[in-house]
């Protein structure tokens, strides 16, 4: 109990990781993040889970790797330091609680602590719209609150609730609210075919993702939403024509890419128009540019890794402003490891992004067998790991999440729990439709 506990925790903290730095501020979050790794380390010990070398992810262990020799050639040795404590403590929780809990583990405390973030989103938003009925700033600022206009962006909630959005949430955020919406909306719907949730339940919890999922009002998410459509339909696909007929599927799908890439270049004014984006794509092709620049200086290596920018870091102190604010990430991870970690990273990045959804891939389309050989019936579970890095991936395009936080976190999961099903003899365990909730064993848990 204690543990399922803590594991929702850690996943509230990656996916509302703003809420607490908004209403307790840094020093909280400090806290809190103490509270994540101490946590950590505790249920590795309590735990114990069996490492071997040949179910490690190779690529994860070099990017890490290559993120900490940047240290001896960084542009900002300190901000670097930083950078890699922040990334070594969510890549501790991550390994922590995948390798302890196994994949039914963390997809019951993803689910959870999604659950938490979208419940008190809607009520934070409903607060605000009847009691604030104004835009609501953070109770511990970074700016001058007193300054004049300041930009919506500054607050915690801009009271659009009865306005039809877009809401922030309790994340401040919602391009970041709108794709914790599809990642629950993907675990709730795999629960619920699999009978791990009451129908009722699992179709509440649903309605609940596509009304957030609406109110955020994220043309990035609504473009992420398609792609893992797509992705799903492909992957049933294959499931149903099997290896020998999945050369066709493998065709049908590099062609329906192709042809996406065609008509986003011959309608991108009218598909720009569509979702109500400017010609710059608000601002990102300026900071695309501008980290595109900071990238070719140094090709190879990179500036040093410092995942999240950090403002007061040269040369980040005012690399990427538009309309007042002052972002702090590239807007696309790969140009962001690219600048960070040169080309050496970003192919240890791409690695671990590969590799991952190479297993999550087949995870997803053959069918598992039992302890004799035998073939047993698909689970909707096994679809979890390909919809979710896909959704990942698409975000990662326009938004660096996939670097720190909920990102991360989901990645490194991804990576190391279809890694040790790749090498296990056991198949990935579907679970019966039952009419009420059961309650998996500790042997269920573990695998």
């Amino acid at each position: 109990m204690l543990e399922s506990a803590f594991a929702t925790f850690v996943f509230f903290t990656a996916f509302a990781g703003q809420f607490w730095r908004n209403l307790l501020g840094w020093w909280g979050f400090g806290a809190v993040v103490a509270v994540v790794l101490i946590g950590s380390v505790w249920l590795w010990v309590a735990r114990r889970p069996r490492l071997s070398w040949r179910r490690t992810p190779k690529s994860s262990l070099f990017f890490l790797g290559i993120a900490t020799l940047s240290l001896a050639w960084s542009h900002y040795p300190g901000g670097t330091a930083l950078g890699l404590a922040i990334l070594f403590i969510t890549t501790i929780a991550a390994l922590s609680l995948t390798l302890s809990l196994g994949w039914h583990g963390v997809l019951r405390a993803a689910s959870s602590a999604l659950k938490w973030v979208l419940s008190l989103s809607l009520l934070f938003e409903l607060w605000v719209g009847v009691f604030v009925r104004e835009p609501l700033l953070p109770n511990f600022p970074d700016f001058d609150p007193s300054a004049g206009d300041l930009p919506m962006a500054y607050f915690w909630s801009r009271a659009m609730l009865f306005d039809g959005g877009p809401i922030e949430g309790i994340v401040a955020n919602r391009n970041l609210l709108g794709m914790a919406a599809l990642i629950a909306a993907i675990l709730f719907a795999a629960l619920l075919a699999s009978g791990g949730m009451r129908r009722a339940q699992g179709i509440g919890w649903l309605v609940v993702s596509g009304v957030v999922l609406v109110l955020t009002r994220s043309a990035t998410v609504t473009l992420v939403g398609v792609l893992v459509l797509a992705a799903f339909g492909f992957a049933m696909w294959a499931r149903r024509v099997g290896p020998d007929g999945r050369r066709v599927v493998y065709v049908s799908a590099a062609a329906a890419f192709a042809a996406s890439v065609a008509i986003v270049a011959l309608l991108w004014s009218t598909l720009l128009d569509l979702f109500g984006r400017s010609d710059d794509l608000t601002g990102r092709l300026d900071i695309w540019a501008s980290v595109t620049d900071l990238a070719v200086e140094r090709p190879l290596a990179g500036w040093g890794y410092i995942g999240y920018w950090q403002p007061w870091v040269e040369p980040f102190d005012g690399l990427a402003v538009r309309n007042g604010v002052e972002y702090l990430q590239a807007h696309n991870a790969w140009l962001d490891v690219w600048m960070q970690l040169g080309v050496v990273g970003l192919v240890a990045f791409a690695s671990i992004v590969i590799g991952a959804l190479w297993r999550s891939w087949f995870l997803a389309v053959d069918r598992p067998r039992d302890e004799r050989g035998h073939a047993v019936g698909f689970s909707a579970i096994a679809l979890v790991p390909l919809l979710v890095l896909v959704a990942l991936i698409g975000q990662s395009l326009a938004e660096s999440r996939l670097l720190i936080e909920s990102g991360w976190i989901l990645l490194i999961a991804i990576a190391w729990g279809t890694k040790q099903r790749q090498w296990s003899p056991e198949p990935l365990p579907a679970m019966p439709p039952t009419r009420s909730p059961r309650r998996w064993s500790r042997t269920e848990v573990s695998r």
